[in-house]
């Protein structure tokens, strides 16, 4: 059994941190070659939900502690992949970036993307692969992404997300589709299994003590368990 485990919406957010590394370690300790995929959004602005909403931009480049936090994490564990630029559309909703763009639009965000981590020191930390926020992701952003450069989409086998792609993500060389999000796609057996989770303390799929035990009990109830980077799950 082929495994990833990602982890969306790692920011400088105080809600959404580099704190859930603190349960990566934990599964670390109980399986040494697991193998997580970060999604970063450059610049997270939740800005609709009060509990959470901040008032600019997290734009990666403004906090050093926070690149350096990603920079020093084990290469044998870890890779840091892109999720977007603000995530949502600023005073609209918090998800919804990468929904409704044109081809302009789409890359447009990603030359604001590629400028802020080159500014942030770390284009050569983020692989270019992409995940949408929320998975949505139009046809038009899907052609963008790939004439710009990127190599993985990063998607959703649901129905509410793949019709936003139009067929689109079919085009795409190399897509990987996630089929475990618990507790909503809870833990499953598959030959290849990507399993989501996320940073943000609010969001019911948030990797918490509870599913991070979980998760360690269901990969050593398995055998012959084969961890892969993004990469290694198309081949």
């Amino acid at each position: 059994m082929k495994v990833n485990i990602s982890i969306d919406d790692v920011s400088p957010h105080p809600k959404s941190s580099i704190n859930v590394i603190r349960n990566c370690e934990k599964i670390i300790d109980a399986h040494p070659s697991v193998k997580f995929t970060l999604f970063i959004p450059i610049a997270y602005w939740r800005t609709v939900r009060q509990d959470v909403k901040t008032q600019h931009p997290l734009a990666i480049d403004a906090y050093p502690d926070f690149c350096d936090s990603l920079k020093k994490l084990p290469r044998k564990n870890y890779e840091i992949c892109l999720h977007g630029l603000f995530h949502g559309i600023p005073g609209v909703n918090d998800n919804d970036e990468f929904n409704n763009l044109s081809y302009e639009e789409a890359t447009s965000k990603f030359q604001m993307i590629y400028r802020i981590i080159t500014n942030a020191g770390m284009i050569n930390v983020f692989k270019p692969v992409f995940r949408p926020p929320a998975w949505r992701m139009s046809s038009e952003a899907i052609r963008a992404a790939k004439d710009f450069g990127i190599k993985i989409l990063a998607l959703s086998p649901k129905d509410y997300a793949k019709q936003t792609y139009h067929g689109e993500d079919e085009k795409f060389k190399d897509v990987v589709y996630y089929n475990c999000n618990p507790p909503f796609d809870p833990l499953t057996h598959h030959e290849t299994n990507e399993i989501v989770y996320h940073a943000c303390e609010w969001d019911k799929n948030y990797l918490d003590i509870e599913k991070t035990d979980e998760l360690i009990d269901w990969l050593s109830s398995h055998k012959n368990v084969s961890y892969a980077f993004m990469e290694e799950m198309i081949t």
